[in-house]
């Protein structure tokens, strides 16, 4: 049987995955976001120290420099910079930050960085932004964006800062790394955790299961285990065993109530059938004769009346007292064939055996055997003369399947489906109705089933299930070797 902690472990996992996995892209974004508000807060204040310096510094032979040298300087203050893996040689720190300057005519004036500034220049206007604020552009050769930050000159030339964003993504990429890993983790320990969890508890469960399963009708006295937690599964647990309680006590006050009304109404009725055959013995008139025989005929259907009523009462309150022994169910049925199929023939009924060989049962014998004669009983009363009846027994797998059909009127309608509930019969029938009620519940007692419908072609086809002795195999036992 497949455990249900998994499924718990399972939905529980799926809901704790989903919730982790929101909560680390708004970390994503919010760590991406402050990132790139950082990178944007330095290239807006430099890019008006550098609009600043080169606004006041003289246009002459040294301007190139002066300005060149605070790009220069600027670029060693990059922000986010990753210093674990610091660059091969000095002239590589550039290659993350560029200065440029255009005059009024829009062309580079003064190009600080890799290159000679054009590509950024013709990404600059394909943009075609004011750079109000800082901005994202794309240069041809790069796989990397720049973040562009720039100001206006008095003199109508333009100071542009680009900042490369690849160091903000090596650093967004360790730190996404690093939440997959801790997410992974959480992920695992907590699926780990829920289903160890859950199938510890379910362990307690299932043992209550099974204890409760071997609770069988002969051994009321058994309980369920009690786990020493003082939680849900103890309580249950605790409930089961009263339940117990109170179905022991409710089974033993039948078992009273029916044993002391068969006594009390056995005794009468076997007095009074002993009185009667006295009287037949010293009896000579024959029409008396026939009188008292018809009374102990009364007297004896009355007494199987109750012995059935009271083995019905029990079997549906599941107290069903029973004497199992093994017997062989083909036997027991060629014995009860041999039996009643003189009756039938006398009465015109056709009766058909059909049995695959020995199948061998564990069960109690008298009721299994009342139970067949109760189904020889029903043709023998009910199918009208030249009628047909076969009985046939076979195995299917591990279980043995009795069928009954005949070529009768069949079941009414109107208690078709209501077969099994004692005291229920047909409009023509002069019995109590406690026929099929006994066998489905001897049926029932056994472990086994019982449907009953009318045939397509007519009659009624009633099929019996019952389990068999398990077959042990050859190898489970070999035979001891020379």
């Amino acid at each position: 049987m497949r455990s249900a902690a998994w499924r718990i472990s399972f939905w529980a996992s799926l809901a704790f995955t989903c919730g982790t996995i929101l909560v680390f892209i708004f970390l994503d974004r919010f760590v991406a976001n402050d990132i790139q508000r950082r990178s944007d807060a330095w290239l807006s204040g430099e890019v008006e120290v550098l609009g600043d310096v080169a606004a006041h510094t003289p246009h002459d032979a040294l301007y190139s420099r002066v300005v060149g040298e605070v790009a220069e300087l600027a670029s060693r203050e990059v922000p986010n910079r990753d210093t674990e893996t610091p660059p091969a040689s000095e002239t590589a720190e550039n290659d993350s930050v560029f200065f440029l300057q255009t005059d009024q005519n829009g062309s580079v004036k003064l190009w600080v960085g890799q290159g000679d500034g054009r590509p950024q220049l013709a990404a600059i206007k394909a943009r075609q932004l004011a750079f109000i604020h800082p901005a994202s552009i794309r240069i041809v050769g790069s796989s990397i964006p720049f973040r562009v930050a720039s100001i206006a000159l008095s003199d109508g030339s333009r100071v542009y800062l680009g900042l490369s964003e690849r160091d903000e993504l090596r650093v967004l990429r360790k730190l996404r790394v690093r939440f997959f890993l801790l997410w992974l983790s959480l992920v695992l320990m907590g699926s780990a955790i829920v289903f160890f969890t859950s199938r510890r508890m379910l362990l307690h469960v299932r043992q209550i299961s099974e204890a409760a399963s071997r609770i069988g009708q002969e051994d009321l006295k058994t309980r369920v285990p009690v786990p020493a937690a003082n939680d849900e599964i103890a309580q249950l647990a605790h409930t089961l065993n009263h339940m117990l309680d109170r179905i022991e006590s409710t089974v033993e006050q039948l078992h009273t109530i029916t044993g002391s009304l068969a006594h009390d109404l056995r005794s009468p009725l076997t007095a009074i059938r002993g009185k009667l055959e006295t009287s037949l013995a010293g009896m000579r008139d024959q029409k008396q004769l026939e009188s008292l025989a018809s009374a102990v005929e009364e007297l004896d259907r009355l007494t199987n009346f109750l012995n059935t009523s009271l083995d019905v009462a029990e079997a549906k309150a599941n107290a069903l007292r029973l004497k199992p022994v093994a017997m062989d169910l083909d036997a027991l049925l060629h014995t009860m064939y041999a039996l009643y199929e003189p009756s039938l023939s006398e009465k015109g009924i056709t009766a058909v055996l059909q049995s695959a060989g020995s199948l061998e049962l564990v069960c109690d014998e008298g009721l299994i055997h009342r139970m067949v004669a109760n189904l020889f009983d029903n043709e023998l009363t009910h199918l009208k003369p030249q009628g047909r009846a076969t009985f046939s027994l076979q195995r299917r797998g591990n279980t043995a399947h009795l069928t009954v059909q005949d070529d009768g009127a069949g079941f009414d309608e109107e208690t078709l489906v209501h077969l099994f509930n004692g005291r229920v019969k047909g409009r023509k029938s002069h019995g109590h109705g406690l026929g099929l009620a006994f066998v489905h519940a001897v049926v029932r007692a056994h472990h086994g089933t019982v449907d009953a419908t009318n045939a397509p072609g007519g009659g009624i086809h009633i099929e019996i299930s019952l389990p068999l002795v398990p077959e042990v195999s050859a190898t489970a036992n070999p035979a001891p070797t020379a």
